[in-house]
């Protein structure tokens, strides 16, 4: 996701809850996750190497948009990121996939 898209950030360091907001949904393609769309609000509970209770993310797979739930990475050494729905399926791919720039889909 760019930050220059976001009109608001917020972090409440007591419960570890951070939101993001931009004007507009984006949907970005990346070569090994495919699409994913990052509504205009994104809220989650940040701890060590995770994102939960994550809202206003979505993966497409198989032509379905696929609301994400979490975000975690290995620890210590960060090889894998593992992508988690509210339903508990979860797939994991290299860290590295995400390393070159998405391209925004319009």
């Amino acid at each position: 996701m760019h930050l220059s898209n976001l009109v608001e950030v917020g972090f409440n360091r007591n419960t570890r809850f951070i939101w993001l907001k931009q004007h507009k949904t984006f949907k970005y393609w990346f070569k090994v996750l495919e699409a994913s769309s990052y509504d205009p609000e994104i809220t989650a509970f940040i701890e060590d190497h995770r994102m939960r209770k994550l809202t206003g993310v979505k993966s497409k797979e198989m032509m379905i948009w696929i609301t994400l739930s979490d975000i975690s990475e290995d620890n210590p050494n960060p090889t894998k990121i593992t992508f988690t729905t509210p339903m508990g399926l979860s797939k994991s791919f290299p860290v590295t996939a995400f390393e070159e720039e998405a391209e925004e889909i319009k």
